[in-house]
């Protein structure tokens, strides 16, 4: 009796230290993804993390909830399609303001070219999801600029938006993209996470260190020429930094006598559509929604009047890549690139 006692009492004790080892193997962390779609485009996550990963998805889903209900514009429900309808009553969320701040910030910062409202001249040109208007005459574009224009939309104290015309059509889709990323950043951090990697349909917030490599996390941007098979033209590495990339290069048009790649861009001071060389802008930034923001206004704005203004904003930088006269691709980089 007494041995089988001492039997039971060491296998008690080895049982005891196993469950003690796998209590412990579980508050490890380890390298895990996560990745899906959402806000009409893909996202992917990297992170390293001892919580379980249904757990991390759960909270993920909840803020793509929030930022569509509050920004989306093919939500019908969301905050914003109801002002684009002209629902005066509707107080934003805090999500909406810190977007509407941004917004506010950059359109003044940029002069003007960044703006959230010129959704209407660009459905007009025919860039946009609608079909574009036969003609367009000084009459019609004066009557598009009376619907275009951020000094036209107030945010009230009370949380309302008041616009100067009805109709006017609030676009966040250049912001609420890397807004949504700074917040899925935001949570990782909060859960205690390091190093992790967030991207949005190729809108970027990294920090700390690649898992795999071991390294700063190196992201690769796309290549203009790229047909089918995806390519890259360069790669950057990010230290706690955002990267958005702005680019229409393939919707571009070939000039008939010189081959040169133009895209077209839409003035939102002027209603002009103008032919620009830029095919694409890539911004690095401290946070995603600031770089994502640039990345549009220098995608529309002259390349030489984006150099000066950039070059006045603190905290950012910028990588164009450009069509020369000879249809060549050149690269131009901001002075800390």
């Amino acid at each position: 009796m007494w041995s089988i006692l001492k039997v039971f009492k060491q296998w008690y004790s080895v049982f005891v230290l196993f469950l003690g080892f796998v209590a412990c193997q579980k508050n490890i962390p380890y390298a895990q993804k996560i990745s899906g779609a959402a806000l009409g485009t893909t996202y992917s996550l990297q992170f390293v993390s001892a919580l379980e990963h249904d757990e991390i998805k759960k909270g993920i889903d909840s803020l793509f909830y929030v930022a569509n209900a509050s920004m989306s514009t093919y939500w019908n429900d969301s905050d914003i399609s109801k002002i684009n309808r002209g629902d005066s009553t509707v107080v934003v969320d805090t999500h909406f303001k810190a977007v509407f701040e941004k917004a506010t910030e950059v359109w003044k910062a940029s002069e003007g070219y960044f703006d959230p409202t010129v959704g209407a001249l660009v459905n007009a040109y025919g860039f946009g999801p609608e079909k574009g208007l036969p003609s367009i005459n000084k009459k019609t574009k004066d009557s598009l600029l009376e619907l275009t224009g951020w000094d036209k939309i107030q945010l009230l104290p009370s949380g309302r938006i008041r616009k100067t015309h009805p109709n006017i059509y609030i676009d966040f889709n250049a912001l609420a993209k890397g807004y949504t990323v700074d917040l899925i950043a935001n949570y990782l951090s909060s859960l205690g996470m390091n190093d992790y990697m967030v991207e949005i349909g190729g809108e970027i917030v990294a920090k700390g260190k690649s898992p795999k490599s071991g390294n700063f996390w190196t992201i690769a941007i796309d290549d203009p020429q790229q047909q089918k098979d995806r390519t890259f033209i360069t790669t950057r590495t990010l230290t706690d930094q955002a990267l958005a990339t702005s680019g229409n290069y393939r919707k571009y048009r070939l000039d008939s006598e010189t081959g040169q790649r133009f895209v077209h861009s839409i003035n939102p001071r002027t209603g002009n559509a103008l032919k620009t060389p830029v095919l694409s802008v890539s911004v690095l930034a401290p946070d995603c929604m600031t770089a994502d923001a640039w990345a549009t206004a220098l995608m529309v704005m002259p390349l030489n009047k984006a150099k000066i203004i950039i070059k006045n904003v603190s905290n950012i930088e910028a990588y164009w890549v450009i069509s020369d006269e000879k249809g060549m691709l050149l690269e131009v980089v901001s002075e800390n690139w």
